[in-house]
């Protein structure tokens, strides 16, 4: 288990594998951040909800049981208005 920080602690995750392949479950803090990725992934948001733009699409919002894919190699932007805990899993 990895324990990740980001943007002063206002983003944070544990990194683990299981019989599902890799993934991370974090919390958001209210504000605007911006994630490089290298992998392909799915976030589904478990709690509040989370806006989010991916490359070449609109500001779109996710609440608790939707999700959206991420594509590999993007820098993708999301924010939130109150805490959000999230649960992605890498392909």
């Amino acid at each position: 288990m990895k324990h990740n920080r980001y943007f002063e602690d206002k983003v944070q995750s544990l990194g683990f594998a299981d019989a599902d392949g890799d993934a991370t479950v974090g919390v958001i803090d209210p504000g605007e951040y911006s994630f490089g990725t290298s992998r392909q992934g799915r976030m589904n948001v478990v709690s509040g909800v989370l806006w989010y733009r991916v490359p070449g699409k609109p500001w779109l919002s996710a609440g608790a049981g939707a999700g959206f894919d991420v594509p590999a190699g993007v820098t993708f932007e999301v924010k939130a208005e109150v805490p959000v805990a999230y649960l992605c899993r890498y392909r």
